[in-house]
């Protein structure tokens, strides 16, 4: 039986993936269907090579029993698989007024999951600290979406500690089939860039990049201790400096910037979101921006 909690969280959430349904469909010439669709291509036959196609897809192991040369012909996916990417370490449990980054993950991911399968899509679920904390498989249905969220909000991870570039390295391995992935995340680690580019170019890759004011912006409370939530270390620090605030500002600068280069380099979807704001408008403007690509 579904607790009454669960209830109450489900019903908020089923109101917010039907007030973004509603808007885009208002907004755009398309429809909220085309969101998840369209997107993969899948292999379908073998013809024979014609001047002005692509040579990259020319099927050497056919072509080599024949005296023709043949050409790969791909058809369209009507039916994707959606994956949704979770960073569950304890840095995504900071927050600077009501809802943390991972209160906020969750409802995002939540929202997708019920809209995904809507459009018959199948959903999967992978949530990760620098450990595989929960995997679900890809299956279509209401029944999945329903287990995707449940298990979100049930989630305890066993790990405080980040590790995205084992991760994505983990879900490369794991994802053999082109699909659309929700990488959803703080993004605050090193080192994990080239294997987030091998991400993007194997799938259609959506970064929700999740952020908090504190993470800048640092109000003046003289020498004071910090613990670290992943490493569970305490660190003094003086809050008044100048060049505490200035380092600060300039490290979360750095990161962003890297990200956002891989971004337009790739030309991979992108939208930063802060805990204190409304998501469901920065949420319609982002499926806006894919329909228009259809």
């Amino acid at each position: 039986m579904i607790k009454p909690d669960f209830k109450k969280l489900l019903a908020k959430i089923k109101e917010i993936e039907i007030k973004i349904r509603k808007a885009v469909n208002a907004q755009t010439k398309g429809n909220f269907s085309s969101l998840f669709r369209g997107t993969g291509l899948e292999f379908d036959d073998v013809r024979i090579y014609q001047y002005g196609d692509d040579i990259r897809h020319i099927d050497w192991h056919v072509s080599a029993k024949d005296e023709n040369t043949y050409i790969k012909v791909f058809k369209e996916e009507k039916e994707q698989t959606v994956f949704f990417l979770l960073d569950v370490s304890e840095s995504q449990n900071l927050f600077t007024n009501e809802k943390s980054k991972m209160e906020v993950a969750k409802e995002i991911c939540s929202v997708l999951a019920l809209s995904a399968v809507k459009e018959a899509n199948e959903i999967g679920l992978l949530c990760f600290s620098d450990q595989k904390e929960k995997y679900i498989k890809p299956s279509k249905g209401m029944k999945k979406a329903y287990e995707v969220i449940l298990n979100l909000f049930r989630l305890v991870p066993v790990s405080k500690k980040t590790n995205l570039n084992d991760f994505i390295k983990f879900s490369l391995n794991l994802i053999k089939r082109k699909s659309i992935v929700f990488f959803i995340s703080d993004f605050l680690d090193d080192n994990y860039q080239d294997n987030l580019k091998a991400l993007a170019k194997k799938h259609d890759l959506i970064l929700i990049h999740l952020s908090t004011t504190i993470e800048t912006v640092m109000p003046k409370l003289g020498i004071i201790p910090i613990f670290d939530l992943e490493t569970q270390t305490k660190h003094w620090i003086n809050t008044s400096s100048v060049q505490f605030k200035k380092d600060l500002r300039e490290k979360y600068a750095t990161k962003k910037k890297e990200l956002l280069e891989l971004v337009r380099k790739y030309q991979v979807n992108y939208l930063m979101i802060d805990t204190d704001e409304d998501y469901i408008p920065k949420l319609i403007k982002l499926f806006r921006i894919r329909n228009k690509k259809k």
